[in-house]
């Protein structure tokens, strides 16, 4: 807001919105949605609202950042219904999705610098140009070609078929996705958290394009950490607010 607001004074819609860079509309659709408190009326039913509503709003666009648009809409209608409770733990489940997610980076990352680069002095017990049958590829890793067969079906190799013979032939992206998930199995994950990180590898191009990728990552982790701290500065700031107004409840209620 370009001022600041004294105790009691009463804002329309369009003073709300304005200051916010939104639609009148928009306004209207967050208290319907509960992220706004309900909004007073003068004698001829118009909306007004005043620096509680003003919070309230501050603290649900400072929160999507950093949770999305449904997590920080249900934080807010959390704390306006009372159970704050509730909305402290969905903010618990949004700092454990990130923590999750940058454990899932550093598991990437520390299968990657384990995988040893593969040599030309390698022998090279192929069917063709860049492709290995099912055994070779076995041996090399140390596991059962069963082994390799489930992870097909799991989704973690794609081998082609041989023309002549019906046998599995693995190309080099094949072998390179085998390798990493014989990596991650060592590290203890299970397939179905393996298969979508060899699905980035994939969408990546290879290992060498997913260091940008997982630089981007680190990046895009550190902005949602940050937006966080934003977020929860601006909501417990509407949490005090809410306690002093004596026409709301004080926040106790779970």
């Amino acid at each position: 807001m370009g001022r600041n607001l004294q105790s009691g004074e009463r804002l329309r819609p369009v003073d709300l919105a304005r200051g916010h860079g939104l639609s009148t509309q928009a306004i209207r659709n967050y208290e319907e949605a509960g992220i706004l408190p309900a909004a007073g009326r003068t004698p001829h039913g118009y909306r007004t609202y005043t620096s509680l509503h003003v919070g309230a709003l501050r603290a649900f666009l400072a929160l999507v950042p950093g949770h999305g648009h449904r997590t920080a809409t249900s934080v807010m209608r959390a704390v306006n219904q009372g159970a704050v409770d509730e909305a402290f733990r969905l903010i618990d489940e949004s700092h454990a999705q990130l923590l999750d997610d940058r454990r899932t980076l550093q598991t990437v990352e520390s299968a990657l610098r384990d995988l040893e680069p593969t040599t030309a002095s390698e022998p090279a017990e192929v069917s063709g140009p860049g492709g290995t049958f099912i055994g070779p590829l076995a041996g090399k890793l140390g596991i059962r070609p069963a082994t390799l067969r489930k992870w097909e079906r799991a989704g973690l190799v794609r081998p082609r078929r041989d023309s002549r013979t019906g046998y599995r032939v693995y190309d080099e992206a094949d072998v390179r996705d085998a390798r990493l998930a014989h990596q991650l199995r060592r590290g203890g994950y299970l397939l179905k958290q393996i298969a979508p990180l060899i699905a980035q590898v994939r969408a990546a191009g290879g290992l060498e394009p997913l260091e940008a990728a997982l630089s981007d990552w680190h990046g895009r982790l550190s902005v949602r950490g940050r937006a966080m701290l934003t977020g929860a500065a601006q909501l417990e700031a509407y949490l005090r607010r809410r306690d002093r107004d004596s026409g709301f409840d004080d926040g106790v209620k779970g």
